[in-house]
């Protein structure tokens, strides 16, 4: 599968963006998503993740109440929506994506096998 990550930009401190990840490719339902983020001179961490079904939900703790991920199978497209954004959400923001994500293993990066090529979000204060 193939990932296009398109949506970021410049936002003021409070605002929202919602971030999108088309997938190309066949069974994109058969796929566990997953956004990641990394800012300069950090390491990438997790944001939030999302099973094949949609029945199940992850998040950061720095996102939980303010960030929403979600996904449409018949689009072949997952979202980030992302409300109340802080200074400290910008970064180039990642989708991913994995066939076999285990439950345990969806905060770690290493364990996806598909990567978008990211899109930067800027929150100015």
């Amino acid at each position: 599968v193939q990932l296009q990550a398109s949506g970021g930009g410049l936002v003021q401190a409070g605002g929202s963006l919602r971030l999108s990840c088309a997938a190309s490719g066949r069974m994109f339902s058969s796929y566990h998503m997953g956004w990641f983020r990394q800012a300069p001179g950090k390491e990438r961490e997790f944001v939030a993740a999302i099973r094949r079904n949609g029945g199940s939900l992850y998040y950061a703790d720095s996102v939980l109440g303010r960030f929403t991920i979600s996904r449409d199978n018949a689009k072949n497209t997952a979202y980030l929506q992302m409300n109340s954004l802080k200074f400290e959400d910008t970064a180039v923001y990642y989708c991913a994506a994995d066939r076999n994500l285990i439950v345990t293993a969806y905060r770690n990066p290493y364990e996806y096998d598909y990567w978008g090529q990211g899109t930067e979000v800027t929150v100015s204060s």
